[in-house]
C-alpha cells in the first residue's frame, strides 16, 4: 500500500460527522480503532509490532539492541475536532517511507522503527505529549496516574479498562538505549513554507511553552435579584484576564490563548460559583515566556481582588526551549539536497514528541507544507502531492540514517 491507500483506511476513524473534525482521545473506542490500524499497517509492511509499558507502539524493521535505530513517527490522538493531519501524517507517512524503501530494495544497516506515542495532545488527560514524557522520566508516574479526564476517570483506570497494566508505567531507559535517533514528520502548524514556496522544511528548535490552570471562586447566586454590588461573580476576573493575556501575548512577542473554560454550576440563569480556565502560553525564549505569564497571573490575581474573588494557578505541564540536534540537522538536509530537494529550516511555537525526545537521544522534525497555516481545526489541510513531497523527503532521510 502507498500513502494514499493508507490515508484512506485511517481517515474515517474517529471523525465527528457533525463538525468534521475528530474526536481520537486516549483509550477510547476511536483510539483502539487507531491502534487495530497501526498493527495492520504494520504488517502488510512485514513489521513487528509491540506496544511499550507506557501504551506507546512500536513497528520495527529489524532490532538490534545496540543504540543504533533509527526511529519516525509521530501520535494518532487528535484535539477535540481537530484536523485530520495533525500527528496521523507522520504515522502514515513514516509507513509509505517504509514501504517506498522497501520496494527500492533497500536494505537497512540499521533497524528502522516506526512509533506512535499515546496522549500527544493532552486532550484527554491535560499533559501533552504523555506518552514521550513518561519514557523519558519527564514526569513522575504517580502523578500521571492519578491525572483526569472530564468525567472523572483516572489514566490508571482508563489503561486497565483498556488491558493495560497502569502500574508499570515510567522511565524507559531500555527501550530510548536502542534508539540513535528519532525523525518526526509533522503537518506545518503555520504557514511560512508556503510563503518560502517549499513543500518540506525542517525544524531548527521549538519555543518554550506550558500550560497553567488559573481556578477563580467565588460566590453562586441568582441572576435575577442579586444586586450588582453584592455579587462575588468569578467570570468578571476570568474575563479580564483573557484580554489580559492577549494584551501580555502582544507585549512579549509570545503567543497566549485561553481555549478551554468551565463554569460551575453552569446554569444561564445563576451567577457562578467557580470558573476554571487553562492557559496556553508559548514564547520564543524561556525569559519572556515567565515574563509574559507572570503578567497574566498579576492580571488575574488583580481582577480577582478587585471583584471579591479569589484566584488559584498551577502549572499543568511545561516544556523547556528545544533545539534539535545540529549534527542530525545538518544530515537530514544533505539527504534531501542530495535528492534534489531544498528544505528551509524553521522553528516552531508546537509541542511535539521529538522535542520531548531531544533531551535523551539525537532528534529532530520534518514539516510539511500547510497552504492556509490552519491547525487544530477541520480546515486543517495538506495538498495530495506535498503529502508525497513528503514521504520522499522522509524516505531519504530514513535511507541516509540507516544505510549500510
Amino acid at each position: 500500500m502507498g500513502f494514499a491507500e493508507m490515508w484512506a483506511e485511517l481517515l474515517p476513524v474517529g471523525r465527528d460527522e457533525r463538525t468534521g473534525g475528530y474526536r481520537r482521545y486516549s483509550w477510547t473506542e476511536p483510539d483502539a480503532a487507531c491502534r487495530a490500524w497501526f498493527a495492520r499497517t504494520a504488517a502488510t509492511l512485514d513489521l513487528a509490532t509491540e506496544c511499550d509499558r507506557n501504551g506507546n507502539l512500536w513497528a520495527w524493521w529489524g532490532r538490534s539492541g545496540e543504540g543504533s535505530a533509527v526511529v519516525t513517527g509521530s501520535h494518532l490522538d487528535s484535539v477535540p475536532d481537530g484536523g485530520a493531519f495533525d500527528g496521523p501524517l507522520g504515522i502514515v507517512s513514516a509507513f509509505a517511507a517504509v514501504g517506498r524503501l522497501r520496494s527500492e530494495g533497500f536494505r537497512p544497516g540499521r533497524p528502522i522503527g516506526v512509533a506512535a506515542f499515546i496522549e500527544e495532545e493532552g486532550a484527554r488527560f491535560g499533559v501533552a505529549c504523555l506518552g514521550s514524557r513518561l519514557a523519558t522520566g519527564a514526569i513522575d508516574p504517580a502523578a500521571a496516574l492519578s491525572l483526569r479526564d472530564g468525567d472523572g476517570i483516572s489514566l490508571a483506570d482508563a489503561m486497565t479498562d483498556a488491558g493495560r497494566d497502569a502500574a508499570l508505567i515510567g522511565r524507559d531507559d531500555a527501550l530510548l538505549a536502542d534508539v540513535g535517533a528519532y525523525v518526526e514528520l509533522h503537518i506545518e502548524q503555520g504557514r511560512a513554507l508556503a510563503g518560502l514556496g517549499a513543500a518540506v522544511g525542517i525544524a531548527d528548535g521549538i519555543w518554550p511553552h506550558g500550560r497553567w490552570r488559573l481556578d477563580f471562586a467565588g460566590r453562586a447566586d441568582h441572576a435575577g435579584t442579586t444586586r450588582l454590588s453584592d455579587r462575588s461573580d468569578p467570570m468578571l476576573p476570568y474575563a479580564a484576564t483573557v484580554v489580559a493575556a492577549r494584551q501580555a501575548a502582544a507585549e512579549c512577542d509570545g503567543l497566549a490563548t485561553i481555549g478551554k473554560v468551565r463554569a460551575d454550576p453552569g446554569a444561564a440563569n445563576a451567577i457562578c460559583s467557580a470558573v476554571h480556565a487553562w492557559l496556553d502560553a508559548r514564547a520564543p525564549d524561556e525569559a519572556s515566556l515567565d515574563r509574559l505569564v507572570g503578567r497574566v497571573i498579576e492580571a488575574a490575581e488583580g481582577a480577582a481582588s478587585q471583584h471579591g474573588t479569589r484566584m488559584h494557578v498551577d502549572t499543568e505541564s511545561f516544556t523547556a526551549g528545544v533545539r534539535f540536534d545540529a549534527a542530525l540537522r545538518q544530515r537530514m538536509a544533505g539527504a534531501l539536497a542530495a535528492t534534489g530537494i531544498s528544505a528551509p529550516v524553521l522553528a516552531t511555537g508546537a509541542g511535539h514528541d521529538a522535542g520531548v525526545l531531544a533531551a535523551k537521544i539525537p532528534a529532530g522534525m520534518l514539516f510539511v507544507r500547510n497552504p492556509t497555516g490552519v491547525s487544530h481545526s477541520p480546515a486543517e489541510h495538506a495538498e495530495p502531492a506535498d503529502c508525497e513531497a513528503g514521504v520522499a523527503a522522509l524516505a531519504a532521510v530514513l535511507a541516509d540514517l540507516a544505510g549500510q
